[in-house]
């Protein structure tokens, strides 16, 4: 018996077949589109590339022969299998379609680490814009060497090697020391393997004739892939298929992904970009353990290739997609919240709290609740509620505390402003013309709708908020027809990025801060600070897995992220918050959220205690914090460090995903088992030393006791941490008087990044021999204190 079932593909719905109606999960709204089904679809048409056909090696530019085919099946011994098999033509009249379309191709050298590589699938008749995800269109690089070699072109520059050969078609890249480091796969790479294999190809589909390009390279023997963006699966994507699909995932203990990012690193010393916004699902090894197919939505392949170690990499990319930009101070400390404050006396309540209870804290943020109606986001404090909002908002800034609002840009029809929006075309319409769902969806392809939204938004800014939680973001309609022309198919990926730019921008423009608090993402977002990790469920597991998120989305070119200490989904259990609030201590920024209660005296004076002392540490390393995350911006680098960004060298950094480097120095091993307070910890070569107990210990595998604090820190041997005087808000803190701590193994040198007032001679010790020296666009305190940070290779102990 055969079900009908409808299927959306490349921006149309298709009704296709399915022979078992229970095989596969209906599709349900905002479901990750996974691309790989159409790369094995007996109905489509496959088109292999196999030779090149023309090619010019001063303009870098040719054709590429695609060989026909199809899927075809095979039986032996009461088993079937499927594959690729060379196909004729189907179309009439032949003469006018090509059977084996020859087709352009590209490559372009951006840097001396940075290669581009270009194809396509067919004519390309669209308006070509300037791309969201780039921050300009690159230039050219002329450092490359070219030589005609046998059989094939060779490109080559200090840092690595580019060959390109002719038949069969292949594109090569290799390091500087000689290293094949992976090559694109052609069919006849899989007769070895009696499994049926993907070779570089592009799919044409029967339904609609729309057409997607699947990239595949070789992966080597013991090759692991990471980033992707907030993946909460395994750090190591080798074996994993990932799609890449903004999904509002409602937790983090799954394989769906609130901010997928188009981009991955390798630890044979290479990156790869896609760029493009459509579906894209990789396979990495996951069907075939040689294969890293990367299946794009795309019918255009437009992908960036860098070399280099894992720093290298990260700056690459980040030149092309933006690097961070530097948030405000105050936004490194704690942000106190809970779902949701509702009134005006919540929020003067809580800071009165903070302050009497001696628990520095910087933010105080509104949640669902501040509008007349819970989530009807209306842009207006509830008068029943918020008798006099703008006079709260100074005096909590009077008090040290700045002030965050939610909000999101799904508008229900019983708002206020949904008719507006809806009579305005503000809102995405569907090939009919109506809104695809019952809630109008601002279209931020639409210039008067960002317009419309800024307004809305700076006029909460002019009252004095400091911060927009910029919530959602994943649903854009996929069948949605947008103000450009585009649907949801090239649409979805991107509306993340345009929502969180448009936030930014107005930011920036009232408050001259870089400042959002944002949930999805897409390429480039990383220039629009900060991202949390979304609702993580209050376990264990939930606390792990958000680690690894907030690792994966560092590894994406993401320099700052934040999550809710203690997770979101239901009260915290005490013993639970103690661990994960030390967690969210050491991540770049800190918010205590979720349901309540979240504020520390509402679980009793031990825990307020025990909170309060944690904070304080927080608080006392801020010249350190902030020092790392102006470097973080200045390098593409991660706050929250996987372990082998610093040690590429070190192979058992790169199998450790449940700690981390808090920037250069200190590295943190959280506890995510209840009931234990000690936990195996992997240090990288080197010494360490306990930050919690003064102990030292080698590189290698320890079983290490927490401190007082239900955490593990080890600071680096050499390194100097900067220290600040207690302040109840970075406001209050003063920069003039800071202890430079010196962690030392043997007592004499010490190596690090610090910070230092620009002429003051600090006492704790002498500085000798500088390496390098970066001073502030803009000091910490509004001008009070000029200040630098400074690199310096030893420091010599008085």
């Amino acid at each position: 018996m055969k079900i009908n079932r409808f299927r959306f593909i490349a921006g149309v719905f298709v009704l296709m077949a399915s022979p078992l109606a229970n095989a596969q999960a209906p599709f349900i709204l905002n479901d990750p589109v996974d691309i790989s089904k159409d790369f094995k679809d007996y109905t489509n048409t496959y088109f292999l590339a196999d030779n090149l056909k023309t090619f010019d090696p001063a303009s870098l530019s040719g054709t590429i022969t695609w060989k026909r085919a199809r899927y075809t099946t095979r039986q032996a011994f009461d088993n079937t299998m499927s594959g690729l098999d060379l196909a004729p033509q189907n179309e009439f009249p032949g003469i006018e379609y090509a059977a084996d379309p020859v087709l352009p191709f590209s490559i372009q050298f951006v840097s001396p680490k940075t290669i581009r590589i270009r194809a396509t699938s067919g004519p390309q008749y669209h308006k070509s814009e300037a791309s969201l995800m780039l921050v300009k269109e690159p230039a050219t690089d002329k450092s490359w060497q070219y030589a005609k070699i046998a059989g094939g072109h060779q490109y080559k520059s200090a840092f690595g090697r580019i060959v390109i050969k002719e038949n069969p078609w292949k594109i090569e890249v290799w390091d500087a020391q000689g290293r094949l480091l992976t090559q694109t796969r052609h069919q006849t790479d899989g007769k070895s393997s009696f499994t049926p294999t993907l070779p570089f190809s592009f799919v044409r589909r029967a339904s609609d004739y729309s057409r997607s390009i699947a990239a595949v390279f070789s992966l080597m023997p013991d090759e692991k892939i990471y980033g992707c963006g907030e993946s909460f699966t395994k750090l190591n994507k080798y074996g994993q298929k990932v799609v890449l699909w903004a999904d509002d995932v409602n937790g983090v203990e799954t394989n769906e992904i609130y901010k997928p990012v188009p981009f991955f690193m390798s630890s044979r010393g290479y990156g790869m970009f896609m760029h493009t916004s459509s579906p894209i699902t990789c396979d990495f090894g996951a069907t075939f353990n040689a294969n890293n197919a990367l299946m794009i939505g795309d019918d255009e392949l437009d992908l960036f290739v860098f070399l280099g170690e894992p720093k290298d990499i990260l700056d690459e990319y980040t030149n092309l997609t933006g690097k961070a930009a530097m948030p405000p101070l105050w936004s490194f400390g704690l942000w106190m919240s809970r779902i949701t404050y509702f009134s005006e006396e919540d929020g003067r309540k809580v800071a009165k709290q903070l302050r009497e209870n001696k628990i520095p804290s910087d933010v105080i943020h509104f949640d669902t609740g501040w509008f007349e109606t819970d989530w009807r986001c209306d842009y207006q404090f509830a008068p029943s509620r918020f008798k006099d909002p703008v006079g709260m908002i100074q005096d909590l800034k009077k008090q040290g505390f700045h002030t965050c609002l939610w909000q999101l840009p799904y508008f229900v029809p019983k708002n206020k402003l949904f008719t507006e929006i809806v009579d305005k075309g503000l809102a995405v319409k569907d090939g009919k013309g109506n809104i695809p769902y019952e809630d109008a969806v601002l279209d931020f392809t639409n210039p008067t709708t960002v317009q419309w939204y800024q307004d809305k938004i700076g006029g909460l800014l002019k009252q004095g908020v400091s911060a927009i939680k910029v919530d959602f973001g994943e649903a854009a309609p996929l069948n949605g027809v947008y103000s450009n022309g585009r649907t949801g198919f090239y649409e979805h990926n991107l509306y993340p990025l345009r929502y969180q730019m448009a936030v930014a921008d107005i930011t920036k423009r009232i408050n001259n801060e870089n400042i959002i608090w944002a949930r999805s993402s897409w390429a480039g977002s990383q220039r629009f600070p900060l991202h949390w990790g979304g609702d993580a469920e209050s376990t264990d597991m939930g606390m792990e897995s958000e680690l690894r998120g907030g690792l994966s989305l560092g590894l994406s070119g993401f320099s700052f992220w934040s999550h809710d200490a203690g997770g979101f989904t239901t009260k915290t259990p005490e013993e639970l918050y103690r661990r994960w609030l030390l967690m969210g201590l050491f991540s770049s920024h800190t918010r205590c959220h979720g349901q309540a209660p979240k504020e520390p005296w509402e679980y009793g004076k031990s825990f307020n205690d025990y909170f309060r002392k944690a904070t304080e540490m927080r608080y006392k390393l801020m010249p350190y914090i902030y020092a790392q995350a102006k470097q973080a911006t200045e390098k593409g680098l991660p706050v929250l460090r996987a372990l082998f960004v610093e040690f590429p060298n070190d192979p058992g950094a790169w199998q450790v995903d449940n700690e981390y480097l808090f920037g250069s120095d200190i590295l943190v091993a959280p506890l995510f088992e209840s009931g234990l307070r000690s936990r195996n910890v992997y240090l990288p070569q080197g010494q360490w030393i306990d930050y919690q107990t003064g102990k030292v210990y080698a590189g290698g595998w320890h079983t290490i006791e927490a401190g007082e604090l239900d955490i593990i820190l080890l600071v680096r041997d050499g390194a100097v941490l900067p220290h600040i005087k207690l302040a109840q808000s970075t406001a209050e803190m003063d920069w003039t008087n800071l202890d430079l701590v010196v962690y030392s193994a043997n007592g004499n040198t010490a190596k690090g990044i610090v910070c230092l007032p620009a002429d003051n001679v600090v006492k704790t010790v002498s500085l000798t021999k500088k390496d390098s020296a970066f001073g502030l666009d803009t000091d910490p305190l509004n001008g009070k204190v000029k200040w630098k940070v400074k690199y310096y290779t030893e420091l010599s102990v008085k």
